[in-house]
């Protein structure tokens, strides 16, 4: 039933017959795996994808690299749950390449954002440097193409 979460996770509000109809099974099967996957922790929630932009609404979203150093007998799962459990932080990834922790921050401000680093990050003992990036417009995000508006022309003519 991979196909299930395939489908769910393009569209969490298909009903649970709709989903049954498309994967060539009952109801109560679909319905009993989505119990099951949910349980497990395979399916973690359902949620909507907002353009917040559309809004006009006060909210700043920004993408941080930490380099941290790893603990000899947890490795960077001890400092990267602790900062999970920040309301501000929405992901926390472990990273391959040039840096070790990806944040994804929202806040109300660039401000607020600058001192959350300043104040709640940087001071971490196991914290090694940070690199703050804003977010200054979204294209795609999950998937879904993001500002479908059409372009002002006017725009290009001053570039």
């Amino acid at each position: 039933m991979e196909r299930l979460l395939q489908l769910l996770e393009e569209n969490a509000r298909l009903s649970v017959e709709d989903l049954a109809a498309m994967l060539s099974a009952t109801p109560e099967q679909v319905a009993a795996k989505m119990d099951e996957y949910t349980k497990s922790g395979v399916i973690r929630g359902y949620k909507a994808l907002v353009d917040w932009e559309k809004l006009n609404a006060d909210r700043v979203k920004a993408v941080i690299e930490l380099r941290v150093r790893p603990k000899k007998s947890h490795g960077f799962d001890e400092i990267a749950s602790a900062i999970a459990c920040y309301d501000e932080v929405q992901s926390v990834l472990l990273m391959s390449g040039g840096y070790d922790l990806q944040l994804i921050l929202t806040g109300r401000s660039f401000q607020e954002i600058a001192l959350f680093v300043a104040k709640r990050l940087a001071p971490m003992d196991d914290v090694l440097s940070t690199a703050t990036h804003f977010v200054l417009r979204t294209y795609k995000k999950d998937g879904v193409l993001y500002g479908d508006e059409e372009t002002d022309e006017r725009e290009w003519a001053t570039l």
